[in-house]
C-alpha cells in the first residue's frame, strides 16, 4: 500500500534535520522509500516560487495573495509528482516529503481573514488533490517550534547575516500568524503535532526524532 508522509514546520523548526534522520532510520530498517523536498528549486517548475520568495512581486509576503501564491507552489508540486515520484508511489514505495501542499495552510492561509480559513482549506485540498490530481497525504507531522527560538536558530544558520533570510523567514509577525494558522489546520485536518521546545529552549534533536518515529511507525503498521 502506498504511503505519503509529510514533515511540516515553519522555517527554523528543524525539518531538514529531522527528515534526514527519518531517512537514516528507514535505511537501517529496510523501508522501501523515496525522499522528496518541496519546492523543487532545481526544477524550472519552481521559477514563480523563487521569484515570489526573492521579493520580485514585492518584499512583503502579503504582496501576493493566498490563492496566487498557493497556485505557484501547486504547479511545482504537480511537476515534482509527474516527473519525480509518481511511479514509485503507485507501486507502493513510501514517499517521505519535506513540505507538501499542506504548506499552503501554513504560509498562505494566514493572509486571509479567519472567517475565510475553512473556505481556503477546502479550495486548496480540492485544487491540488482533486483538480490537479496529486496524492493526498496519509500522515502529516507538524514540528511546532516557537518563533522566537526558530528565529534564533536561523540567525545562527546564516551566521548572523539577517539579509540572507527570504520574505517569509525575515518577517517575524508573519511567521507568528503562520504558526497560528498551522495549529488551526492541524486540529481541523488531524495532523500530528510534535512539540520541539520546552522552557524557551529547543528539545534535543534525538528526542524529537524519537517522537517522530513513534508516529511514523504507527502509520506504517496500518499497511
Amino acid at each position: 500500500m502506498s504511503k505519503l508522509i509529510i514533515i511540516e514546520g515553519l522555517d527554523g523548526s528543524g525539518k531538514s534535520t529531522q527528515t534526514a534522520l527519518v531517512e537514516n532510520y528507514f535505511d537501517e530498517s529496510g523501508v522501501d522509500y523515496k525522499k522528496i523536498k518541496l519546492p523543487d528549486y532545481d526544477s524550472p517548475s519552481s521559477t514563480l516560487v523563487k521569484m515570489y520568495l526573492d521579493g520580485k512581486f514585492g518584499r512583503s509576503a502579503d504582496d501576493v495573495n493566498a490563492y496566487a501564491a498557493g497556485a505557484f507552489y501547486a504547479v511545482d508540486r504537480f511537476a515534482s509528482y509527474k516527473l519525480g515520484w509518481e511511479k514509485e508511489y503507485k507501486k507502493g514505495t513510501v514517499i517521505l516529503a519535506d513540505r507538501y501542499a499542506t504548506s499552503n495552510s501554513i504560509y498562505q492561509m494566514e493572509k486571509l481573514d479567519r472567517a475565510e480559513w475553512d473556505e481556503y482549506l477546502e479550495w486548496s485540498a480540492d485544487f491540488e488533490y482533486e483538480k490537479i490530481g496529486i496524492p493526498k497525504p496519509d500522515l502529516v507531522i507538524y514540528l511546532d517550534m516557537p518563533i522566537e527560538i526558530s528565529q534564533r536558530l536561523m540567525t545562527g544558520r546564516y551566521k548572523g547575516d539577517e539579509g540572507k533570510k527570504d520574505v517569509h523567514e525575515a518577517n517575524v509577525e508573519f511567521l507568528k500568524k503562520c504558526r497560528t494558522s498551522a495549529l488551526y489546520t492541524a486540529e481541523k485536518q488531524g495532523w500530528e503535532i510534535i512539540s520541539c521546545a520546552e522552557n524557551g529552549e529547543p528539545l534535543p534533536i534525538e528526542e524529537i526524532h524519537n517522537k517522530i518515529i513513534t508516529v511514523i511507525n504507527r502509520e506504517l503498521e496500518k499497511c
